[in-house]
């Protein structure tokens, strides 16, 4: 009986742990279903990657953490960013087509979703850890900066198969 008592308390903390976490992440979505970011170089990454730094901005701190990575992909794909002193260079975004998100959204909601294939492409390379000077109180919310390193290279590849953007040795 006692053994029957444990197993039903351990399923149902494991169930809540399980409903947190999938209400943290619908938080999280939603936070990045607007795409608020700002990316900027961080410096010269390995041969075919961008070392980029995401400025997330959420209400909870640990959310915009989770979220910059996803960010910082889809940065690279529609944004690009800005070159500075630090060695870095201009990078135009991977697509010239403002409405491709919209057009090949059967291709990019499962794309970003949680877990999703854009994971393949980034790594944080703070390790979790954000500078103090990264974290600021920006009204209501937060605005927390990651390093992140995204493999620009294979991610254009893999975009290129899936016919979301041409490839570079394409006629103009």
């Amino acid at each position: 009986m006692k053994k029957q008592i444990l197993t039903v308390l351990l399923m149902l903390i494991a169930s809540a742990s399980t409903f947190a976490q999938s209400g943290k992440q619908k938080k999280a979505d939603k936070a990045t279903e607007a795409w608020r970011y700002e990316i900027e170089c961080a410096g010269v990454g390995t041969d075919g990657t961008y070392l980029i730094k995401v400025w997330s901005y959420s209400k909870k701190p640990s959310i915009a953490i989770t979220q910059a990575k996803k960010n910082a992909v889809h940065g690279i794909i529609f944004k690009g960013f800005g070159g500075d002193g630090r060695g870095c260079s201009s990078q135009k975004p991977m697509t010239t087509n403002p409405n491709i998100e919209m057009e090949k959204m059967d291709f990019f909601e499962p794309f970003f979703e949680e877990g999703g294939k854009y994971m393949k492409f980034v790594s944080e390379s703070t390790d979790g850890m954000v500078d103090a000077s990264d974290r600021m109180k920006v009204g209501k919310e937060y605005k927390i900066g990651v390093i992140v390193s995204v493999s620009k290279d294979a991610l254009r590849r893999d975009l290129e198969a899936a016919g979301i953007i041409r490839g570079l040795s394409s006629g103009f």
